[in-house]
Parts: C-alpha cells; structure tokens; sequence
C-alpha cells in the first residue's frame, strides 16, 4: 500500500509541477541547418519551444502554452498550424503534420490526397503518434496500434495486440515495440528494415533507406543502405537520442552535443557546437536540435527517481504480499 501511495503521490506532484516547469525550465531555443531551399532552418525566434520535428522539407515545434509553429515548405499546407493550446506531442510526414491533444484525440494537415494520411481516426486515447513518408502511426492507451495513408507496401497492416508501449515510422515501412522490448516490423523491406534481433533498443529512428537506434547501454547500431556511410555510427556509449534523415543519421550525446555522420550535400552533417542540446530531429536534408537549460536534466532525473523509487516500493509490497499469501 506504501509503494502504491508513492507512485500516486509522485505522479499528482508531477501533474501539478509540470505547467510550472514547461513554462519555466523545460523550454528552450531552436537550431536548425543543413538545406534550406523551402525556408525550413529559418527557426521561429523565442525560448518557449518544448518539441522539435522535422518532416520532408518543413519543421515544426510545439510551444511551452501547448500551441504549434511550423515553417518550410508548404505548398500543401503542411504549416498551416491547427489553432490552440492543448497540444503535447506532435510529428511530421513528409509533406504532412501531427499532433496529439491534452484529451486524447488527434489532429492533422498537409498532403491529403490519394491517400488520406491527415483523416485521422476519432477516439480520445492516443497517446502517441507517428508520421512516415505517405502514411500515419499511432498508439493507443490500451497498447493497440493503429494506421492509415498510403498502404502500398503494408505499412498500414498494424500487427494485432495490447502490448505496445512505442512506435516509429520509417518513409515506407513502420516499427512498434512491446513492453517485453521486442519489436515489429512491416511495410517496405528492400533495404532490410527489420530490426536487429538480440538487442534491446531504448529507440529507433527510420528513414526509407536505412534505420538508426539507440541502446540501453548508450551506444547506436545502424542497417539498410549505407551509400553515404549514413550507416558508420559513432562509437561510443554516451548516446541518448537518434534521427535519421533522407541519407544522413544524427545522435545526441549525453554531454548535450551533436553527432552526425553521412552525405554533406546540403551542410546536414555541420552541426551546431555546444553542449546545450536536449532533443533533435531530421528532415530529408536538414537537422534540427532543440537547445535547454542544465536543470531541464536536474528536474527529470528528480521526477525519474522519485516515481522509481515508488515503483520499487510497490513491486516490493506485491513480492511481500504474493510470500504471506504462499506461506499461508
């Protein structure tokens, strides 16, 4: 009962904190580089950014007040931003965006013809979303899966099952993993999209060509195509973020700097110096990082402790009680 108590308080504190933290510590400035044909590394001015995401030619960034800003290309709209504050979580296609609400639900806009990949489905339990190159991923409270857009290869084909608890779209194939830390794979196969067995991976980032992920233990493995070395990962295992582009790859490093390796056609692999970098994101030619505060580090490593901390107490109390029980 203590470990359940802890958990319950620790997340109400979060609950309440959280407001006080986006809007105080958690936001932060936008760097972007690489190609900038459309406009898509003339970053929006302000401090107030939470989440970054790059789609095919266009950013877009989700603010400390829940609205959006988007700017690139946009000859399908694809930066014409829903109105609103009550979003927390977005992504990009490759000529469309998303977003998921404080509710639930689902918004998105862009490139809609032919292949319907912005009529989302309805429902208020999302609880993450993803976009690949003409299709839409997203999760659902209960661990399912849904897909819609372009389903030429498969990649909307959502293997059955509750127990997802991640996803991850590549341009024509599309990735989920289990709570157990197995993944699965679908959709376009050329380049050998599936992921690696024997491993676990804390995340995978796609591309159409080549996939990039990133290990527990902090070092990153690579597969598909490697052309342009988009494939040579650093080594290392002070890794804690990846993003793949169109031929390029880009990790962040625990120390907040960025590292990218690949095809230098439009400047993508000249990132930024600085060790103040918090997240990145990729579009087919230009890399994105969003810059924070040291204590953005300082309050999730607090927040992480404390709900850990609650969780051990609470699998300890089960252990404890599942023994009486037996010993009766």
């Amino acid at each position: 009962m203590k470990g359940q108590f802890a958990i319950l308080f620790s997340m109400i504190v979060l609950f309440v904190a959280m407001p006080w933290i986006c809007e105080t510590c958690f936001a932060g400035q936008i760097v972007a580089w690489g190609d900038n044909t459309y406009g898509q590394c003339n970053v929006p001015a302000g401090s107030e950014f939470v989440a970054i995401a790059g789609g095919g030619y266009h950013s877009l960034a989700l603010k400390s007040n829940g609205s959006l800003v988007a700017w690139g290309h946009n000859t399908y709209g694809q930066c014409d931003v829903p109105a609103g504050g009550d979003f927390v979580a977005i992504a990009a296609g490759m000529y469309h965006s998303l977003a998921l609400r404080s509710d639930g639900s689902l918004a998105a806009w862009g490139w809609n013809k032919d292949y319907h990949q912005c009529d989302v489905p309805s429902g208020n339990d999302f609880v993450a979303v993803a976009g690949g190159g003409l299709h839409s991923l997203a999760l659902k409270s209960d661990g399912s899966l849904v897909a819609w857009g372009d389903n030429t290869y498969g990649q909307c084909e959502v293997p059955s099952g509750n127990g997802f608890v991640s996803i991850s779209c590549g341009f024509l194939h599309s990735v989920a993993f289990k709570s157990d830390g197995s993944s699965v794979v679908w959709g376009w196969n050329e380049y050998h999209n599936l992921v690696p067995a024997g491993k676990d991976f804390a995340a995978v980032a796609n591309s159409r060509l080549h996939s990039l992920a990133l290990s527990f233990d902090g070092s990153l493995t690579a597969w598909g195509l490697n052309k342009y070395n988009q494939c040579e990962v650093p080594e290392g295992n002070d890794f804690v973020a990846v993003a793949v582009g169109g031929c390029h790859s880009l990790a962040l490093k625990s120390a907040g700097s960025a590292k990218a390796s690949d095809l230098s056609r439009y400047e993508q692999f000249d990132v930024p110096a600085g060790s103040d970098f918090v997240a990145i994101a990729r579009g087919v030619y230009h890399g994105i990082v969003f810059v924070g505060e040291p204590v953005i580090l300082f309050l999730l490593s607090v927040a992480a402790l404390v709900l850990w901390k609650g969780r051990r107490g609470a699998f300890q109390e089960s252990a404890n009680s599942e023994k009486n029980e037996h010993e009766l």
